[in-house]
């Protein structure tokens, strides 16, 4: 299983249209075969901090999500939406059954 914790710090006056871009982004990958999570946290600590927490089932689902239409069409607007530059965190992990 691959993780992945994307982190965005929005221009204040930006938030709006961020939220409203990447909802289509949370949507259509949701749908993607391989997917298992994708969901979108907002930080309680700090102003304008997002995080995009996503779970998918190998490296080829991730491969094929990076070069969907829908995901680089969002990479192409994020900048406008950007205070900083986006943080990308990649682990490999395995679910823990209990």
């Amino acid at each position: 299983m691959i993780i992945i914790h994307a982190q965005f710090q929005v221009k204040p006056e930006k938030v709006s249209e961020f939220l409203e871009e990447i909802s289509v982004l949370v949507s259509a990958s949701r749908e993607e075969s391989g997917n298992v999570s994708y969901e979108l946290m907002k930080s309680t600590e700090t102003d304008h901090a997002y995080t995009m927490v996503e779970l998918w089932e190998g490296q080829e689902a991730v491969q094929s999500h990076n070069t969907s239409t829908h995901f680089q069409a969002f990479v192409e607007k994020a900048p406008q939406y950007l205070a900083a530059p986006l943080n990308a965190r990649i682990f490999a992990g395995e679910e823990v059954k209990r």
